[in-house]
Order: C-alpha cells, then sequence, then structure tokens
C-alpha cells in the first residue's frame, strides 16, 4: 500500500481534504495534472467571497439575518423537484447549519479574516419564498482567493515537513483502481515538467506512467467550465440553446476528466445539466488562459438591454437573478447583451471579480483601499475602460448606438429602442413612488448602509448631460460552475446508482456539486462555492481519515 489516502485534485477541497486527512493520522499524497504554480486551483483566481449567516460583520451593518431566512433563501433558490435530490438537500440543510454555526470560527482560527462591510450578491426576484438572498451575506476573505487558500495550504506544507502528506505535481489520473468492486487505487500519465504560470494551459506530453494504491481515494479535480465544448454538451433545455460564443471564466485544467473515469468505475453522476454561468462576462484585455473572460460584479443601476437595445424584463437586473437573466437572453438569439451606464455609476459601481483585479483586497492594502471610497473607479476598473476590447462612449444616444454597432460588426442596436429603454429607466430612478422592480432595488439596497457606501451610485438619469457621457459595455455569457456532480453522502462517499455506497471512493468540492451532486439545486445564492469546497473537504477528509 503506497498510502492511506490519494486526493484528486490540489485545490481548495483537495488541500481542505488533505489537511483534515493528515490531521486525522493519515498518509496522504495529493496529485495534481498542474505544475505546483497552479497550487490552489480556482480558488486562487476568486474574490474570495464567503456565504455566512448571522455575523458579527452583518450585525454591525444593521443587517439582521438568521438561519430559518437563510433556509428559506436557500430552499426558495434551490427548487429542489427530484428524486435524485435527497442526498443533495441534506447536504443543504448540514451545509446551512455549518454557515449559521462553527464556519466563522473555524476559519478565524486558522487566521481568515473579513472585510468589515458586507456584499449584498445575488438579490433575487424579490419574491418571499422565491429565488435570491433577501438579506446581504457575501462576506469579503481580506486577502480574496489566495487569502483563504494560505491558511490551508499553510497546513499541507507543515504536514509535507512531518511526512505525513507528499505532494505530486504533474501526474494526471487516467483510471480507477478496482478490486472485487472496490475502489484501491489510481493510475495514470506522469506529465513533463511545466514551468508555465498559474492558470496558462501546461503541455499534456506524457513522460511515463504511475500507479498508487490506497485503501481511499478522494476526488477533488473540480467541474467542467474549463472545456466549452463540454458545458455546450451538457447545456439544459431550460436555459435556452447553447450559446455558439462564450468566455472561460476558468482555466483549461478544469476539464471535467474525473467526473467521466469516476462514472465509469461505477459512480453516479446526478444532475449534469445543472450548472451557473454568468451573463456579465468580459474578454480579459490580457489574458492568462485561452478565451479568458472577467465577471463583472455590478451594482443594481446600469441598464441591462439585449443585443438589439430592448430593456431585460424583471428580474433581469444587474445582480439580481443570474440564471433568469441567462435564461432570458439564450431566448433572444444572440449571444451578447450589453450595460448601459455613465462614469458616475462606473466609479461607483463597476466592480470585477477576481483575486487579481482587487489588489487591494488581496494584497490587504488600506492606502490602496481607501482610493475606493475616492472619486473615479480603481485602477483595474479603469484599465478595462481605457483598454478594454468590449468597450465604447459616446456623448448621445445616436452616437452610442453607433459605437456599439460598430464593436458588434452588425445594426442590431436601433437607436429609438435603446432611446425608449433609457428614458423608462431614468423615469423609474427619479421617481421615488415609481414601483418599476429595478427602480425599486436602487432604492432599497440605497437603504442598507454598505451599499450606500461602497457600491450604489446616487441616483440619477442616465441622459442626465452632467452625468459624465455615456458608456455601453458589451457582455458575453461566461462560463463558471458545475452545480451536478458525483453523488455522496454526508461523508463525502460516493454513491453507485441506486445509493449502495462505492467502496474506497470520496469526492468533495465542485466535482460532488459541493456535495450530495448538487447541494445548490437549480441555482445558487452565491458565496456558496468556496464554502462548499471548505465544508465538503472538511467532511471528507475526516471521513477518509476515520476509515482507515
Amino acid at each position: 500500500m503506497d498510502a492511506d489516502v490519494v486526493v484528486v485534485g490540489a485545490g481548495l477541497a483537495g488541500l481542505v481534504a488533505a489537511a483534515e486527512a493528515a490531521d486525522g493520522g493519515a498518509r496522504v499524497v495529493v496529485l495534481d495534472q498542474e505544475p505546483e504554480a497552479s497550487l490552489g486551483g480556482q480558488a486562487w483566481w476568486s474574490f474570495g467571497g464567503v456565504f455566512l449567516v448571522d455575523t458579527p460583520e452583518q450585525r454591525r451593518m444593521g443587517v439582521r439575518d438568521s438561519l430559518d431566512t437563510a433556509r428559506r433563501d436557500w430552499m426558495g433558490t434551490a427548487a429542489f423537484d427530484r428524486d435524485s435530490d435527497h442526498w443533495p438537500r441534506r447536504w443543504a440543510e448540514a451545509y446551512l447549519d455549518f454557515a449559521a454555526g462553527e464556519k466563522r470560527s473555524w476559519l478565524r482560527r486558522q487566521g481568515v479574516r473579513f472585510f468589515p462591510v458586507v456584499g449584498w450578491a445575488e438579490r433575487g426576484d424579490g419574491r418571499a419564498r422565491g429565488h435570491g438572498n433577501s438579506v446581504p451575506r457575501f462576506h469579503i476573505v481580506w486577502g480574496t482567493g489566495p487569502g483563504l487558500v494560505a491558511p490551508f495550504e499553510r497546513r499541507v506544507r507543515a504536514h509535507v515537513e512531518a511526512g505525513r502528506v507528499e505532494l505530486r505535481f504533474r501526474h494526471r489520473v487516467d483510471r480507477l483502481g478496482m478490486t472485487g468492486g472496490a475502489v484501491t487505487g489510481v493510475a495514470g500519465s506522469r506529465l513533463v515538467p511545466s514551468s508555465v504560470t498559474r492558470g496558462e494551459a501546461s503541455s499534456r506530453e506524457v513522460a511515463g506512467e504511475f500507479e498508487l494504491s490506497a485503501p481511499a481515494v478522494l476526488v477533488t479535480s473540480g467541474g467542467i467550465g474549463g472545456d466549452l465544448d463540454l458545458v455546450r454538451a451538457s447545456w439544459p433545455a431550460r436555459l435556452g440553446p447553447p450559446p455558439q460564443r462564450m468566455v472561460a471564466g476558468v482555466p483549461a485544467s478544469v476539464d471535467g476528466r474525473m467526473l467521466a473515469i469516476s462514472t465509469r468505475a461505477g459512480a453516479s453522476l446526478i444532475n449534469a445539466d445543472r450548472m451557473w454561468h454568468y451573463t456579465e462576462g468580459l474578454q480579459n484585455y490580457d489574458p492568462v488562459w485561452a478565451d479568458h473572460g472577467i465577471r463583472i460584479l455590478p451594482g443594481p443601476s446600469s441598464l441591462w438591454v439585449d443585443a438589439t437595445g430592448s430593456r431585460l424584463p424583471d428580474p433581469c437586473y444587474p445582480g439580481f437573478d443570474t440564471l433568469a437573466t441567462l435564461a432570458h437572453l439564450r431566448g433572444t438569439g444572440h449571444d451578447h447583451s450589453w450595460f448601459v451606464l455613465t462614469d458616475r455609476i462606473a466609479e461607483k459601481e463597476l466592480a470585477l471579480s477576481g483575486s487579481e483585479q482587487n489588489p487591494d483586497l488581496t494584497g490587504r492594502n488600506l492606502a490602496l483601499l481607501s482610493q475606493r471610497l475616492r472619486p473615479g473607479p480603481t485602477a483595474p476598473v479603469r484599465a478595462f475602460l481605457d483598454h478594454g476590447l468590449d468597450v465604447v462612449r459616446a456623448e448621445g444616444v445616436s452616437e452610442l448606438t453607433a459605437a456599439m454597432n460598430t464593436l458588434q460588426g452588425e445594426d442590431l442596436v436601433v437607436p429609438d429602442v435603446l432611446h425608449q429603454a433609457l428614458q423608462e429607466r431614468d423615469a423609474a430612478i427619479g421617481d421615488p413612488t415609481s414601483t418599476d422592480p429595478q427602480g425599486v432595488g436602487v432604492r432599497r439596497a440605497r437603504g442598507y448602509l454598505g451599499d450606500r457606501l461602497m457600491r450604489v451610485a446616487t441616483p440619477h438619469r442616465l441622459l442626465d448631460p452632467d452625468a459624465g457621457g455615456l458608456i455601453a459595455i458589451r457582455l458575453h455569457l461566461l462560463s463558471r460552475k458545475t452545480l451536478g456532480g458525483l453523488e455522496t453522502d454526508l461523508d463525502g462517499r460516493v454513491l453507485r446508482p441506486g445509493g449502495e455506497v462505492l467502496p474506497g471512493l470520496w469526492a468533495a468540492g465542485e466535482v460532488s456539486g459541493f456535495g450530495g451532486g448538487g447541494m445548490h439545486g437549480y441555482s445558487s445564492l452565491e458565496g456558496t462555492f468556496l464554502g462548499g469546497c471548505l465544508f465538503s473537504g472538511r467532511q471528507a477528509g475526516r471521513s477518509v481519515a476515520a476509515s482507515v
């Protein structure tokens, strides 16, 4: 026996699982097909938003939250409706207990701290039992994604020094070893060494082969978001036709290989048609990987129009309901849409997701952070406005329409249609008694101290000549998360079709739908993906340690 546990994937879930398993006395080997530079996986690139419930940070911002409120929001958003949702629902309940209980103190004991202003992501459709966060719950890690990865990397490297964990990069698993119906190890290819930087595509040239035997294999290899063809092949009819043109929100290494490999070994894969992709993607003017996209973290004030200039319907407003907006846009016959805004909105509301797009938070730089309270956008946002491939400016509607059509290379935006959308939006924002849902949403956001301070511009008309001219930003669909995955029980043990445990195989993170094969159901409350990696990695790591 080469190890007690083989962990396949060195992202956040894999690091958490390896640390917990080694803490429990197990001898662990961690494998990853990428070079060491990519340790931490997708989590390193993230904005570091973590879903927490009823925290001191919320209470200081005047937010009243509770486990019951969070459960209502989660279940209304997940909309579980399948027989296969038994374990996903149980994982959701367990995760909610964790998010409202031990999660914050567990992270703080490892040195994780949070930015004091709680964000309000995925505001939802406004229904009492519908989709969305009824209160702000998006807690930003001080240090963003790298700050969340760091304590678990430290724990794993301490175990490496003590001889309990071995890290093997450039090891690609090609099959699971089976003995008597149980998983008893892995086999695969040793890839040639690679010096590429984090996120860059690495060579798949094979230098040799390897085999490892172990009584426990724990898969933490992520989803399918880096393979756009596989995303299209899995695309559900309820979201409309799959897009021909997308940008990639994750590196190509997020390829879904271990889903197919585990399924061939007898694992149950459920909810493969459930996925989470964004509609506010920009082409990265300085890409790291192929089709590299960056997501706008939208405030609520911009006008969102389709490819022809028509205003999107309720609840398809910036930051409200991601998948409802995705489904609506897929029905328009076009792969892009537009934000229309002013400099005033851009400087207050235009933020970009990702650790590299937020150097102040990532670097824990208070001097740089203070610039967010001053006039003007942040430096990364300014760079995208100045150099971005999807941004046009103009003084009037006719000129803006012409610029939008020139950028797209087709005369799709109709000036009168766009002008009407602008007037309709301006009337709603300018009238405090308007029942227009976007106007109501903006006023509600302004009632929250955190949004008023840092995220929502003072309401004004886009057609106001004193607002600084018009900006249009072309938006692409951006691939991101797999919401379905390998079906697991609450210990992270992978199940066979029919519900029996597949001996020797565990899963955690995105490859398991962040727990159970899809604890988010059809949709997400945001800030839940990193937390799902933490929780499922912890559960599975402790379980494998106990089993061996």
